[in-house]
C-alpha cells in the first residue's frame, strides 16, 4: 500500500507539473500561430474570437484592440469575423536578422473587461532571397613560389533566409589550378577557401580567372556569384601574421562616436613593398559595416555610428592583413556591447476609461499600462507608482502590465475629475524616469437630494392682498450636475379650514416662487402652514422638504362691532346706528352705573383697541362714558330740570390707521319705576309714531295679555283634573256604603248642585320692595288651623290642590283665637247666620263660589300684570333693581265664609291699611247685590 501510494504521488507529481507548464503556457501565450512572412494585408492568421471563447456581439460591445510592440502595427482584428489578418507586408529577414527563430507577438485587449490576451506570431521564412558576396570582383595575389595545397580564405556569401533557404553549399569553376574547400565556422557558418591544387608559373599564366557559386536550399534554389581574379606575382617569402589570432573587446553602448576601439598589428618580415600590411574588413555584417570602421594603415577600429546594447549587444568582424606581395592574414575581433542606463521606462496606455461613473464599485479597473525598460539588469527593472492623494491604486499584471483600479469611493461633488500621473523609475545610476497621465472625468450619479437654503421659511402677507401676489421664494440647491441637479419644486397635499391648500397658494415649478392664489382675510385665516417639496430630475428622483409659515398681518378693516346696545331695526334709523332704552332712577348718585356699551373688533391687535367715548347727550355733564369700559354713569345728581328722556351717542373707536368708528345710541329715562317708564315711553310714542318706542310698548302689552291668559287656562285645567278626580273617588265611596263618611264634618265640605268640594283654605302675601332686587313670596299657615284639620281622616279624598311635601309643616293652633260677634256665620258679611253650623242655602253656596273664582282671576291678573311689566322692561329691573313698589292685591279672604264654622277669615298678616280696607268694602257690595239676585 505504501509502495503504491508513493506511486500514485509520483504520478499525480507529473501530472501536476504538467497542468502547471500548460497553464504557464495559457498564461504567457494563450494563443500561437504561425504565417510565412511576404504576405499580403489582411491575410488571415488565425480566428481569435473563437480561440478565446469570445462572442462576436461582445467583442463589438465592449470594443477590442489588437496591440504589437514597436512602432509598427502588423496585425489587426477583423471587426465582424473576430479573425487576426495582417495589416502590413512583413520581412523576416528585416525583422529577425540575427534571430534564427523570428516570433512576433501582439496583445487583444478587451477595453471592456479590461482582459490581456498574449498572441505570438512565428514568421516562417521563404526562399525570397538568394546568396550575395558583398564584393562580386575579388582579387587575389599569389607568388609563383606558392607550395601546392595553400589555402586562401574567402570572402563568404550571405543569405538572409534562415533554415533550407539559407546559404548552403559553394562551388568553384575555371582553372585546374585550384580548388575548393569548406570550413565550418565557430557558428557553424560556412567559411569558403582558396586551395592552391597545383603550382603556379607566371611565365605560362600571369592570371588566373575564377567564377565562386554560392547556392541555397530553397525550392527552387537560388545562387550567387563572384569572379576571383588571381594574380600570380614574383616571390613574396613571407605573409603578414596578426599579434593574437582573435582579439576581444568591451564597450559601453554610450561610447562616442570616432572613438577607437582598438588597433590591429600584423607583422611582415619582408621589406619594401612586400613587407607593406593593410588591413581590411574581410567578412562583416551589413549593421557592423555601418557601425564600425578600421583603418587600412593603422588597423585601428573605431565607431562609426551610434552603439545600441537593446539592438546588438555583440559584434563578430574578421580582419584581414595583406602584404604588398599579396599575402595575407585574418583575425577575429569580438566586440561586446555593455549595457547603460540609457533609455527611460516606457509607460505604454493600452487601454483607458476617460469617464468612470461615481458609483463604480472598489476594485474597478480604469486603465491598462504597459511598462517596459529596454535596458537590462538593474538598468532595467522599473518601480511604477502613482502621484498625489488619489483614490486609485497601481497593481502588477501579467508580464510588464500594470492595472489603474479604483480603491475607494468617488464622488462627483468633491472631486469632478482626475488627472492621474502614472511614473515609471529604473534602478540605474542615476536612475531614469518617465511618465503618463491619465485623465479620468467622473460622471454624476443622483445621490444627493436637494438641500433648501434655509432650515424653515416663514413670511407675512397683509391681509386684502391682491390674488397672484409674490409671497416670498425658496431656494434649493443639488449637488449633484446636469439633469439630477435639475430642482422642480410643488406643494405637499394640505388642508386649509375644509378647502385644499392648492386653492390658497401655488408655487412656480422652476423658480421656487410662492404665491397668493386669492386674498386672505385676517379674520378667517391667521396663520397657512404648508410643506414644499423639492425633486430633482434623477431617476430616482430625490426630494425633500422645508415647512413654510405663511402669517396673515392683519389690518384695519373691520369697524367695531357693538353688541350692546341691541342693533335698531332698519327702518327706524337713516343708517348706520343703534338703539337702546335704560333706566335711571332720578336719585341716582355720581358714578351710578346706567348703561355699558358692548362692542368687539374682529381685527387684532392694535386694531382692535376700542375706545369709548361721549359724542352726543341731551344733557351735557349728566352722564359720562368710560374710555376703555363703556359703562355709561352719571357725572352729577339729575335735576327736575333735565328731561325725563336723554338721549346718548357713544362713538367706539379702534386704534388702527386710519382708525374705524361705530356709534351706539342709548335713550336713558329718568323714572323712578316701570309705570313712569312705560309711560314715558308712551308718550314718547304718541308724540312721534314712527319712533319705536310706541311700538316696543304696544308689544309688552300684548305679551303680558298672553302670559296671564295662558296661566288662568292652566289653573282651570288643573282644577278640572282635579274635580275629576274627586268624582271618580266620590262614586267608588257610594259603592261601598256612606258609613265611611260619616266621621268627616258636614262643615268641611260644600254643595253644588249635590257635588262636594273639599275646600283648603290658604293665604299668601306678595310684595315687591324699592330697596330690594328680589321678589318674596310667603305662606301663612296659622290663619286656617283653627277651622280645618291638620290632615284629613284616612277615609277623605285627596284635597283638589296637593300640598308640596317639601313645605314647612303647619304651626300649631293659636289658644288666644278668639271670635268677634262680626265674625259670625251669615250671609257675606251679615250678622244673622245660624250658629248651629248649618249648610247654607244653595243661592249662597254658588255666591261664595263665584266670588272665589272671581277673586282668583284677580289674583291671576295682578300678578301677571306686575310680571309682565318686569319683563316688558327688558330686564331693565332686574338689572338696576326696581324703583316702584306694587300695590297690595285685594284681600279676596274678607268674603269667604266657611259654611258650618262661626269664624270668618281674617288678614293673616295683620292689619290691611285703608286701601285694602276699601276694596274689601267694594268686593261686599258686590256679593250684596248678587244675593238680592
Amino acid at each position: 500500500m505504501g509502495a503504491a501510494g508513493r506511486r500514485w504521488s509520483g504520478r499525480e507529481r507529473a501530472l501536476l507539473w504538467g497542468v502547471l507548464v500548460a497553464a504557464w503556457d495559457a498564461a504567457w501565450a494563450q494563443l500561437r500561430y504561425s504565417v510565412p512572412e511576404e504576405l499580403p494585408k489582411g491575410s488571415f492568421v488565425g480566428d481569435v474570437a473563437k480561440d478565446l471563447g469570445l462572442e462576436l456581439p461582445a467583442l463589438r460591445d465592449r470594443g477590442v484592440q489588437v496591440v504589437s510592440e514597436g512602432r509598427t502595427q502588423y496585425f489587426a482584428l477583423h471587426g465582424k469575423t473576430g479573425h487576426l489578418v495582417t495589416a502590413e507586408r512583413i520581412d523576416r529577414e528585416q525583422l529577425c536578422r540575427l534571430v534564427e527563430k523570428c516570433i512576433l507577438t501582439c496583445e487583444v485587449i478587451v477595453e471592456g473587461d479590461m482582459q490581456v490576451y498574449d498572441i505570438e506570431v512565428e514568421i516562417t521564412d521563404i526562399n525570397d532571397n538568394a546568396p550575395s558576396f558583398k564584393e562580386t570582383e575579388l582579387e587575389e595575389t599569389m607568388s609563383e613560389m606558392t607550395a601546392p595545397g595553400a589555402r586562401f580564405p574567402l570572402a563568404g556569401a550571405h543569405d538572409p533566409d534562415s533554415g533550407p533557404n539559407s546559404l548552403q553549399r559553394y562551388e568553384l569553376s575555371g582553372d585546374e589550378h585550384f580548388s575548393l574547400a569548406v570550413q565550418a565556422g565557430p557558428g557553424g557558418d560556412q567559411r569558403p577557401e582558396l586551395v592552391l591544387a597545383k603550382a603556379l608559373d607566371r611565365e605560362e599564366a600571369a592570371f588566373h580567372e575564377l567564377v565562386l557559386r554560392a547556392s541555397d536550399g530553397g525550392e527552387p534554389a537560388r545562387t550567387g556569384t563572384a569572379r576571383i581574379r588571381v594574380a600570380v606575382l614574383d616571390a613574396n617569402d613571407n605573409a603578414p601574421v596578426f599579434s593574437q589570432a582573435e582579439y576581444t573587446v568591451r564597450v559601453p553602448e554610450d561610447v562616442p562616436v570616432g572613438s577607437v576601439l582598438l588597433t590591429l598589428t600584423a607583422a611582415d618580415a619582408d621589406e619594401g613593398l612586400n613587407g607593406h600590411v593593410k588591413y581590411s574588413f574581410h567578412k562583416i555584417s551589413d549593421r557592423a559595416s555601418e557601425l564600425f570602421q578600421i583603418g587600412a594603415e593603422t588597423g585601428e577600429i573605431s565607431v562609426k555610428d551610434h552603439l545600441d546594447f537593446e539592438e546588438i549587444s555583440l559584434h563578430e568582424l574578421e580582419v584581414q592583413a595583406r602584404d604588398g606581395g599579396g599575402l595575407s592574414d585574418t583575425a577575429i575581433v569580438a566586440i561586446t556591447v555593455t549595457d547603460v542606463n540609457d533609455n527611460a521606462p516606457d509607460i505604454s496606455v493600452r487601454s483607458s476609461l476617460s469617464e468612470i461613473s461615481e458609483d463604480t464599485p472598489s476594485g474597478t479597473v480604469v486603465a491598462l499600462l504597459h511598462v517596459q525598460d529596454r535596458d537590462s539588469g538593474e538598468n532595467g527593472q522599473v518601480r511604477c507608482s502613482l502621484d498625489g492623494v488619489v483614490p486609485f491604486r497601481l497593481r502588477s499584471s501579467q508580464g510588464s502590465y500594470y492595472r489603474v483600479v479604483t480603491v475607494g469611493e468617488l464622488d462627483r461633488e468633491k472631486v469632478s475629475e482626475y488627472n492621474v500621473t502614472v511614473r515609471a523609475v529604473d534602478g540605474g545610476s542615476p536612475a531614469l524616469e518617465s511618465s503618463a497621465l491619465l485623465s479620468l472625468r467622473v460622471l454624476d450619479v443622483n445621490d444627493n437630494a436637494p438641500v433648501f437654503a434655509e432650515a424653515r421659511y416663514s413670511a407675512r402677507l397683509a391681509e386684502n392682498n391682491a390674488a397672484g401676489a409674490l409671497v416670498l421664494t425658496v431656494r434649493a440647491w443639488d449637488a449633484d450636475w446636469g439633469q439630477n441637479a435639475r430642482v422642480r419644486y410643488r406643494l405637499s397635499e394640505g388642508r386649509v379650514r375644509g378647502a385644499p391648500l392648492s386653492s390658497y397658494v401655488s408655487v412656480q415649478a422652476e423658480t421656487g416662487a410662492l404665491y397668493a392664489l386669492r386674498s386672505f382675510d385676517y379674520e378667517e385665516v391667521r396663520e397657512v402652514r404648508l410643506w414644499v417639496r423639492a425633486e430633482d430630475g434623477g431617476a430616482p428622483a430625490l426630494s425633500s422638504n422645508v415647512s413654510v409659515r405663511l402669517e396673515i398681518v392683519d389690518e384695519n378693516d373691520n369697524a367695531p362691532q357693538v353688541l350692546y346696545p341691541p342693533a335698531a331695526a332698519p327702518s327706524s334709523a337713516a343708517g348706520a346706528g343703534w338703539a337702546g332704552v335704560e333706566l335711571a332712577p332720578r336719585s341716582a348718585e355720581p358714578g351710578a352705573l346706567v348703561a355699558k356699551v358692548v362692542a368687539v373688533d374682529a381685527d387684532a391687535g392694535q386694531n382692535a383697541w376700542l375706545s369709548y367715548e361721549l359724542a352726543k347727550a341731551t344733557e351735557s355733564g349728566l352722564f359720562r362714558v368710560g374710555l376703555h369700559s363703556g359703562e355709561v354713569r352719571t357725572a352729577r345728581f339729575p335735576l327736575a330740570r333735565d328731561a325725563a328722556r336723554q338721549s346718548l351717542v357713544v362713538v367706539v373707536k379702534d386704534h388702527g390707521r386710519p382708525a374705524l368708528s361705530a356709534t351706539a345710541t342709548l335713550t336713558v329715562v329718568l323714572a323712578e319705576s316701570v309705570a313712569e317708564l312705560l309711560s314715558e315711553l308712551g308718550s314718547a310714542a304718541a308724540a312721534t309714531p314712527g319712533e319705536p318706542a310706541g311700538s316696543l310698548t304696544r308689544w309688552l302689552v300684548l305679551a303680558v295679555a298672553a302670559v296671564s291668559c295662558l296661566f288662568l287656562a292652566f289653573l282651570l285645567l288643573l282644577l278640572a283634573l282635579r274635580l275629576r278626580r274627586w268624582r271618580r273617588s266620590q262614586l267608588l265611596a257610594a259603592a261601598a256604603g256612606s258609613a265611611a263618611l260619616r266621621g268627616v264634618p258636614a262643615s268641611h265640605f260644600v254643595g253644588i248642585d249635590g257635588v262636594r268640594a273639599f275646600l283648603h283654605s290658604y293665604s299668601h302675601e306678595v310684595s315687591l320692595t324699592a330697596d330690594s332686587r328680589k321678589s318674596q313670596l310667603r305662606l301663612s299657615a296659622g290663619s286656617c288651623c283653627d277651622t280645618l284639620p291638620a290632615r284629613p281622616p284616612p277615609d277623605e279624598p285627596a284635597p283638589l290642590l296637593e300640598e308640596d311635601p317639601s313645605a314647612p309643616p303647619q304651626a300649631q293652633p293659636n289658644t288666644d283665637w278668639r271670635f268677634s260677634q262680626t265674625q259670625r256665620p251669615g250671609t257675606s258679611g251679615s250678622q244673622n247666620g245660624e250658629e248651629g253650623g248649618a249648610w247654607p242655602n244653595n243661592q249662597f253656596d254658588t255666591e261664595m263660589l263665584q266670588a272665589m273664582i272671581l277673586a282668583s282671576a284677580n289674583e291671576a291678573a295682578d300678578g301677571n300684570s306686575t310680571l309682565g311689566g318686569g319683563m316688558g322692561t327688558m330686564g331693565l329691573s332686574a338689572r338696576y333693581g326696581p324703583q316702584f313698589t306694587l300695590q297690595h292685591v285685594p284681600d279676596y279672604r274678607q268674603n269667604v265664609y266657611i259654611p258650618g264654622s262661626t269664624a270668618t277669615l281674617t288678614n293673616a298678616a295683620g292689619k290691611r291699611d285703608a286701601k285694602s280696607a276699601g276694596s274689601s268694602g267694594g268686593n261686599k257690595k258686590k256679593s250684596g247685590k248678587k244675593e238680592k239676585k
